[in-house]
């Protein structure tokens, strides 16, 4: 069981705006799914099955504001899961019915988001979508003993209950596996740092980034921080990485910042020979007027590729494409791709039916989604701990001539 201790985390929620900073779709997952539908729906079961009862799945994130490119990205990705999922015949045999709701990237807005997809008679919900609001309808959720999966909620907090789980890794494993991923790979010597130190995402992973840093190879020669009331002037910290002599300057914050540095580095003539970041700096790429030629060479620990070679990949993207006007697919769609169809698989695990109560379908869905191996966009064997923590080995990519290839 988790800690309970959580009278704090609601006021801290409300207080702070940050971002997260991920079974098979398609062909892999239908022939598992389509045999255990058969198996679960025979006999008397198929006549249950045909009755307009549905699985109804909430959704909540920012689609409009600052963090609309996650929100819009795990709204559209839902969407592709659910629309495939009811083609291929449901989940034990019943269709899913799919809201989203926006939180315009607050707290707040995102209980009433929530209020309002309980009102519509959501059972179990796939977000939110940033770490923030997470950490305040987690609360709600614990309450109602609802089911929730967040594809993208780094904080600690997201998941501060047993009913809540998450696909994407915390801010704390992110932080570790950056500083093991360079150091395995040779990557520096001289390290610098530059990070928010008002927002739990940035300070999470620098934290732990900091504390591995001390069993690998490299040294931290400049540990540089900011805050949301001077995130535009870096001249400072910039300086300090150069006058540090670091190759390596790690980036653990959101792609609008990371640009803005990349920028302002440039033209300060600091040049160092890798830049590495997290999951936030996903979307660097679509940036408004900024020269994605600076991104050229960015590592990011993420464990999604949109041009990976694999069936699923390959299909989820040219998905992605058709629905959102040629956009490739970001690690936040595919962790909510994912969300779902590990949902499916855990909810025809137990034999879930919409008919239960929320609160046994929470019971059986811990169970079920505890019991699994899930293979998927984000991972090829993830399994879920009692804690919430996904189990699944990091990857990285880097940008090369402008997109997102699995790096070596």
């Amino acid at each position: 069981m988790k800690n309970f201790k959580r009278t704090l985390a609601l006021g801290a929620a409300l207080a702070m705006t940050t971002t997260a900073l991920a079974g098979c779709g398609a062909s892999d997952q239908g022939s598992t799914t389509a045999k255990a539908t058969t198996a679960a729906n025979s006999g008397s079961d198929n006549a249950a099955a045909s009755s307009d009862a549905k699985f109804k799945l909430g959704g909540i994130g920012p689609v409009t504001g600052g963090a609309a490119i996650y929100g819009n990205a795990v709204k559209t990705a839902i969407q592709i899961a659910v629309d495939e999922i009811n083609a291929a015949g449901g989940i034990n045999g019943y269709q899913v019915e799919y809201q989203f709701q926006d939180d315009e990237h607050d707290a707040e807005k995102a209980v009433n988001a929530y209020n309002t997809l309980k009102d519509w008679g959501m059972q179990m919900l796939v977000g939110t979508v940033t770490s923030a609001p997470c950490v305040a309808v987690v609360e709600e959720t614990h309450n109602d003993n609802m089911f929730q999966l967040t594809p993208s909620g780094t904080a600690v907090d997201c998941i501060a209950y047993d009913n809540a789980f998450r696909v994407c890794f915390s801010d704390p494993n992110q932080g570790k596996a950056s500083a093991q991923y360079i150091g395995s790979k040779s990557l520096a010597t001289k390290v610098a740092i530059i990070y928010d130190s008002s927002d739990t995402y940035s300070t999470g992973i620098h934290d732990t980034f900091v504390a591995e840093s001390a069993n690998q190879s490299f040294e931290v020669v400049a540990d540089q921080a900011f805050t949301s009331d001077s995130k535009t002037d870096f001249s400072v910290q910039i300086q300090a990485a150069k006058d540090a002599g670091a190759d390596l300057l790690f980036l653990p914050i959101y792609y609008q910042e990371a640009s803005l540095i990349l920028a302002q580095a440039k033209t300060s003539g600091y040049e160092p020979g890798v830049i590495f970041g997290c999951d936030g700096l996903d979307g660097i790429l679509s940036v408004e007027n900024f020269d994605t030629s600076l991104a050229e060479g960015v590592y990011l620990l993420t464990p999604f590729s949109a041009t990976a070679t694999d069936d699923l990949t390959v299909k989820f993207v040219e998905a992605y494409k058709a629905a959102a006007n040629g956009e490739v697919p970001n690690q936040f769609a595919a962790d909510a791709y994912d969300a779902v169809y590990a949902i499916k698989q855990a909810a025809e695990a137990q034999n879930i039916t919409p008919d239960m109560s929320t609160s046994d379908i929470c019971e059986a869905l811990k169970k079920g989604i505890t019991s699994v191996t899930y293979a998927g966009l984000t991972g090829d064997a993830i399994t879920w701990g009692a804690d919430g923590e996904p189990n699944k080995a990091p990857k990285a990519v880097v940008i090369k001539s402008g997109v997102y290839e699995l790096a070596e």
